[in-house]
């Protein structure tokens, strides 16, 4: 039963149209310890250091005391209100006796590394912690997705791809939500931009939001090997280890494919999933990503042919999948129960212990397979009749029986008549010990007929 908040909730998502939220998660705060060498922030007895050769912008929050700081050639500390430095004349308490401690080179973050995002339906989900889990194409911004970058922050990030740009709904930093390209490209180009964007491909803004109901694709499986490189594998240990589209890893779990309707809706079934299963103590562990993508149908299973839109879900346990078959049963049986209402005309799924569910209806893939064959077969049928009727294509019907009389092909005046020589002027011959000779005959060979050369008998 749903109260009155998740209600509002559901409401808001659906009206959202698979609006995604994707937020940064390093930065270059000068109060985030994990920025520094030494694993503290430092304090009134260090020396603090920035490498001279390095470009970066530090936010500091509040107020720090330092023995002595070597900065960049080129960086800028952004100051929070009432934050600063300054210089001690003797030892701050409880400081030990100082050390020197540098801060760490952020330039190798990439934007295309699933592991530096997180991913929320709502920016309220966002800040409550509440993240989704996607696919590793989708763990990096999408064309659709609103980006944001934390407000009380300072960051760098690698844009570099093999794309001239990098298209997204909208990019908010500091606090400010940039979806006008002309303003964010001006921002881009300012001292901070250029600080916190680097690399060769642009980052743009002002990509209208995803329209469709039942989702849109999210774009980057043109990045899947760069957003790959960044990923290390582990070894999985179950039955049969699947693969979701989008994914660069195997996985133990299961995958279900959602065959929709005009009707569906993304949003508000990811909703009905996470309130009727994932609240669930069994299913706790459970990670769930939802998403639109294409997959090709094959003609026999070999043939690709109409790629189709579908809903893949990607289950995983953490464990040999057992978890996720089950809640993958649960979940196909709700949706060819309900389907009808939800825009649903067909559900199946495959589990990593082997087992797996058909379509509901019958294999829908398949039907459709096996008329596209036939009607393949029946247009060749119907070209080469025609082709045949108008004499384009001949079909010979004087075939000789097996152990007929040979064909010889075409007649050869000069040999298949034996009086002939005899019947052409000018042209004499005997025979002699059946041999023929002959006088005053020449031939003209085409090729040397340039020197006109006689050959005589």
């Amino acid at each position: 039963m749903l109260n009155t908040r998740d209600m509002l909730l559901l409401f808001c998502l659906v009206g959202a149209a698979n609006a995604l939220y994707k937020q940064w998660i390093p930065d270059t705060n000068y109060e985030n310890k994990t920025n520094w060498d030494k694993g503290a922030v430092p304090c009134g007895n260090d020396i603090v250091q920035f490498s001279a050769q390095r470009q970066v912008s530090v936010f500091v929050e509040t107020t720090h005391a330092v023995q002595e700081m070597r900065m960049p050639v080129d960086g800028e500390f952004i100051l929070n209100s009432g934050a600063g430095f300054y210089v001690l004349a003797g030892q701050e308490p409880g400081c030990g006796q100082g050390v020197t401690t540098k801060f760490k080179d952020s330039d190798s973050l990439q934007w295309f590394n699933p592991a530096l995002w997180q991913v929320a339906a709502t920016v309220d989900e966002l800040q409550h912690g509440n993240f989704l889990f996607s696919v590793h194409e989708e763990s990096v911004p999408c064309q659709y997705d609103d980006v944001v970058f934390k407000a009380l922050s300072s960051f760098k990030v690698d844009t570099s791809s093999s794309q001239s740009s990098i298209p997204v709904k909208s990019v908010s930093v500091q606090g400010k939500k940039f979806d006008s390209k002309s303003e964010f490209s001006q921002y881009l180009s300012s001292r901070s931009g250029r600080l916190m964007f680097h690399g060769s491909s642009a980052i743009t803004v002002g990509n209208p939001g995803c329209g469709d109901p039942s989702g849109c694709e999210c774009g980057n499986s043109v990045n899947h090997q760069r957003i790959c490189s960044s990923v290390t594998c582990a070894s999985m240990n179950c039955k049969m280890p699947l693969l979701p589209i989008g994914h660069c890893c195997e996985v133990c779990g299961a995958i279900i494919t959602i065959h929709y309707a005009p009707g569906f809706n993304l949003q508000s079934y990811r909703q009905r999933i996470h309130h009727l299963f994932l609240v669930q103590p069994k299913y706790k562990s459970i990670q769930l990503g939802m998403s639109k993508v294409v997959k090709s149908q094959r003609l026999m299973g070999i043939i690709p042919f109409s790629p189709s839109p579908e809903i893949q879900v990607a289950i995983l346990d953490g464990e040999k999948g057992k978890k996720s078959e089950a809640l993958a049963s649960e979940i196909v049986k709700d949706a060819r129960s309900h389907g009808s209402n939800l825009g649903i005309t067909g559900a199946e799924f495959q589990a990593s212990t082997g087992s797996s569910s058909n379509q509901s209806g019958g294999n829908a893939g398949m039907v459709v397979g096996i008329v596209f064959g036939v009607f393949i077969m029946i247009t060749l049928i119907v070209i080469v009749v025609v082709l045949i009727r108008r004499g384009i294509v001949q079909i010979n019907g004087d075939i000789g029986e097996l152990g007929g009389p040979l064909d010889h092909g075409f007649e050869n005046p000069m040999f298949d008549k034996p009086n002939m020589l005899s019947d052409i002027p000018g042209l004499s011959g005997t025979e002699t010990n059946n041999s023929i000779s002959m006088t005053g005959v020449y031939f003209v060979n085409p090729v040397f007929d340039e020197n006109e050369t006689d050959f005589n008998a």
